[in-house]
């Protein structure tokens, strides 16, 4: 067993070697501990015979360390923990402030539906500041790119203003952190009314809160929807936190909520030729440990439902009826009407959008396009990191 003190920032940190070098016990004055398995540090190991100098990629795989890997010394250096690994004699060193960050121990079990502490549910009390950006100042770049990005992923969606309206300009604004995401649909497809459309978007029709592309597997994680002309009576979209439905029926009716995440729902497409798309995935989706991390709700593109078994055939769809009714609440919809040269881009994995009805004087022409929210948090990752 080893014991070492030192003092960082004014505070004691404590460390043991426990339960026979398998694991580390490390503490502060203030109470807090975490623990350390043995393997978990030596698979983390930040050394350069560990992992690449250039881009902090693995280099040995965990079958290459040892199964019975232990714990033979470990000391407090400074702002560093340094230890010893047997049998290997592999002695590496990890930054204290680095192991606070990625401690494990004693997370507690959470509520299913939990969200990242990133993301900020919301109803229609956000429209009296909706998320907005400046198309000038988020093209240079900086800071306000920055903050744009970071309302995509706190709020799940933001508008853009002040752009050109140009035909294709949204292929610009997804450049701003990423790359267009081509389909069927091309590169971009144009939402304005048409004779014999082959999707209903492309209709005066109001359109029911929905998320876009259900049938596809992966779905496009973002869409921008970027206006051109809107001169028509009518048409104002909206959107709605699909999480933040999710946990008013899970408030409201936990077992309702536990079915729409328990199965699957089946989505399909086949509106032009030689496209025939088609996924099973829930309506809310759960990682694992209960995080929320994904809404699918089109009636529009709904398939029969054929995972659900016949005795919670009727609870399932009482519980798709009252989602669909809370997502159809006034109270939860933030509404704005795009003008020439302003766009918005969601998170197409969370918040749903919808439109209202619009006449046939006038005009409105928007132009939409798809992107993966990879890129965009990333891009938002490296701009942090370079204001911090």
């Amino acid at each position: 067993m080893a014991i070492a003190l030192a003092t960082e920032n004014g505070g004691t940190q404590r460390v043991e070697v426990i339960e026979g070098g398998r694991a580390l016990a490390m503490s502060s004055d203030d109470g807090e501990c975490r623990r350390f398995h043995a393997i978990w540090l030596r698979d983390n190991a930040l050394d350069d015979s560990t992992r690449s100098p250039q881009n902090g990629q693995r280099l040995v795989t965990l079958q290459q360390i040892p199964a019975d890997t232990r714990i033979a010394a470990a000391a407090l250096q400074g702002d560093e923990l340094q230890v010893t690994f047997a049998p290997e004699q592999h002695s590496t060193r990890f930054p204290l402030a680095w192991l606070w960050r990625h401690g494990y121990d004693g997370a507690a079990p959470r509520e299913a539906g939990w969200t990242a502490p990133e993301i900020e549910t919301w109803d229609a009390s956000l429209s009296a500041e909706v998320p907005e950006g400046r198309y000038d100042a988020v093209a240079a770049g900086g800071a306000a790119r920055r903050d744009w990005l970071a309302q995509v992923r706190r709020y799940g969606f933001a508008k853009l203003s002040g752009g050109p309206a140009e035909s294709g300009a949204l292929v610009t604004v997804a450049g701003f952190f990423g790359f267009v995401r081509e389909t069927n649909y091309g590169k971009w497809f144009e939402v304005r009314a048409e004779v014999n459309p082959t999707n209903l978007a492309y209709t005066g029709l109001g359109l029911q809160a929905h998320t876009d592309n259900p049938y596809r597997d992966p779905v496009p994680t973002l869409q921008i929807l970027y206006c051109l002309e809107n001169s028509a009576e009518g048409g104002d979209s909206f959107v709605v936190d699909g999480f933040h439905a999710a946990r008013c029926l899970r408030d409201e009716d936990p077992a309702a909520f536990g079915l729409l995440t328990r199965y699957c729902a089946r989505f399909d497409y086949a509106g032009s030729a030689e496209v025939h798309l088609a996924a099973r995935r829930p309506m809310i989706e759960l990682n694992p440990d209960g995080e929320m991390i994904a809404v699918r709700f089109n009636n529009r593109s709904a398939a029969p439902i054929t995972d659900v078994p016949y005795h919670e055939m009727e609870a399932y769809y009482a519980a798709y009826r009252r989602f669909g009714e809370i997502i159809e609440d006034e109270g939860l919809q933030v509404s704005f009407k795009l003008q020439p040269g302003e766009c918005f881009i969601v998170d197409n994995t969370r918040v749903l959008h919808a439109r209202h009805g619009f006449s046939g004087e006038g005009s409105r022409w928007l132009q939409g396009c798809y992107a993966d929210k990879d890129g965009l948090l990333s891009t938002l990752r490296v701009l942090e990191e370079a204001a911090s």
